[in-house]
Parts: structure tokens; sequence; C-alpha cells
């Protein structure tokens, strides 16, 4: 299938003129370059592909967590970008903290439903959800700090459905075009709130919290902050476009980059499970919830891990 970026109303032809199609073997690295092999002692690594995404086993989450053992946790998130636990029953939002408190505080998303517990938010759907859309997108990009990661728990899932995919955005920078890469590398994009979360606030409301969240600038082409591996960092809801181009260009482009996480070779899907826990690396990463369950109920928690300036 040919995937066609936007076209102006004045202009009948495509902005691209051949098919987004790739040709021979992809390049799916698990490591970043240079990095060794790490020899894991307490956890069982149960990948969910060669290069991206692991279930681990071999620990119970509910007891305390050794330095050994925090140490191997973000070893394997480094080097899995997401990785998945099952059977915790009885990990609660305390644990949750714990867990999270591996990698970095916690940091609040505004626009979510808070709890109880400090740091912990709410994600709920059920029959009044129906209709709701969900887009590939990475957690708090419109912050001048986007989170690190995410720690995710289940608290009640639908019998079916309900699963959440993940996508490798380092892998999908590393297959681009060599051209497209050098075309890239150095671009600066703009990202904002308002056309997401800001679609059902009212003028006052949007000018409220434009006061605290401003529109902020974040390389298209970022290198993480812990692996340094280049990783392409725009996705659909937040990035708004890329300074110094025109209209037509930033169409061009972005329609081009954004449909990147939509490339199944790039993917994981988890099907989550009473006892289900999993943590991300946001920067790596985007995210998707299928919302397939209608009318079952799906609750989550989720904890977002403060982030640090990108470059």
């Amino acid at each position: 299938m040919q995937a066609v970026a936007s076209t102006p109303v004045d202009n009948p032809e495509p902005v691209l003129d051949k098919p987004l199609m790739h040709y021979g073997t992809r390049v799916l690295d698990r490591l970043a370059p240079g990095a060794e092999e790490f020899a894991y002692r307490l956890l069982e690594i149960s990948p969910l592909t060669p290069h991206f995404g692991a279930v681990l086993g071999g620990v119970d989450l509910t007891r305390p967590l050794t330095d050994e053992l925090a140490a191997e946790l973000r070893q394997a998130l480094l080097e899995w970008k997401v990785i998945f636990f099952r059977g915790q029953h009885g990990f609660t939002a305390e644990h949750q903290l714990a867990l999270s408190g591996v990698w970095g505080p916690p940091e609040a998303n505004p626009f979510f439903a808070r709890t109880g517990t400090p740091g912990v938010s709410r994600l709920a759907k059920d029959a009044k959800a129906a209709g709701n859309k969900n887009i590939w997108h990475s957690d708090h990009s419109f912050m001048a700090h986007p989170s690190l990661g995410a720690v995710l728990r289940a608290v009640e899932v639908p019998a079916a459905g309900g699963d959440t995919m993940w996508a490798d955005m380092a892998a999908a920078y590393d297959n681009l075009p060599d051209d497209l890469r050098e075309r890239i590398d150095g671009l600066t994009a703009v990202h904002d709130w308002e056309a997401s979360w800001g679609a059902l606030m009212d003028d006052e409301q949007k000018a409220a919290f434009r006061e605290n969240w401003p529109r902020v600038e974040h390389p298209v082409v970022v290198r993480h902050p812990r692996s340094g591996r280049r990783t392409l960092y725009v996705n659909e809801p937040f990035t708004r476009y890329i300074k110094g181009l025109s209209e037509e260009e930033n169409r061009e482009l972005l329609d081009i980059l954004v449909l990147q996480a939509r490339i199944p070779e790039f993917q994981i899907r988890f099907h989550w499970e009473p006892g289900s826990v999993a943590v991300w690396d946001n920067i790596a990463t985007q995210h998707y919830a299928v919302n397939d369950y209608f009318p079952q109920r799906r609750v989550m928690e989720r904890i977002a891990i403060a982030g640090v300036p990108l470059s």
C-alpha cells in the first residue's frame, strides 16, 4: 500500500511521489552501539521479540527491592525498552511507587485524574467511554523535561481485549533512509498539548493551562539520556511542527516520521492479566492503548518517572 502525505487543497499531486516501502532486512538492534551483553543473576528474561520487549521472571515486586535487583531492573529496561511482570498479586500503589523509584521520582500529568496516593494517576474506561480514541504517542512530550518512563499496573482488566502496544523509536530511526536521517538530524520540533488535551476545553480553561504549560521544543532526533542511542522523537498528538520548514515541508516530513510508530516490525503487544505490571522507557518508545473492549471495564494506575532535558 502506498502511504501518501497530506496534500494541500490547491495541489492535486501528492507530496510523495513514491511508495514508502522497505526493501531488504530491517535493522533491529537490541543494544545501543558499543554496548555489551549483560549477565543477569536475579532476573529471568523472556523476550517478546528478539530485539524489543521482555517479560521478567524470578522477582516478587511486593518484597523490598535490593540494590542488586534495582541495578538489574535498570539494565533490563535500558536493554529491552519495555519490561513486564506477571502474577504480581498484592502489588499496591505503594509497591508501584517503590518500583518507579528505581529510576527516579514521580512526575504528575496535569490532565490525569489523581488517586489518593501522591504521584499515581488513574486511567479508567467503562461503558461511558465507548468511542474514546487513542493515538500513538510519547507521554509528556509537551513538557520541557518529558518523563523518562512510566510504571503501569492493572487494577481491573476486561476478559478479552484492552491490550497495550509499544513501538521502538530507536529502531524507527535506524531504519529511515540515509538521506532522510541526514535531513532530520539537527532539526528541532515544537510540542504542545492544546490540539489533544485542549480539544475539550473552552478558551478560559486553555488560557489557565497555558500559563503553566507553554509550547516547548525538542530535537527531532534525540540522544537517549542513558544509552546515548539516537531515537526518533516526534509523535502525532503533541508534535505540532518542525522549526525552519515551510508548511508544505512540515506536512511532508511529519507525515512520514509519525507513521514510523505504526510499522509492525518495531512493535510489541501485551495482553493484560490480573497482577500484570509494565515499565517502559518513554524516550525510546511510543505506546497505544487498544480500545476494543466496550462495554467491559478497564482500570489502570500509572506513575510517570520525572524526566530531564533532551539533546
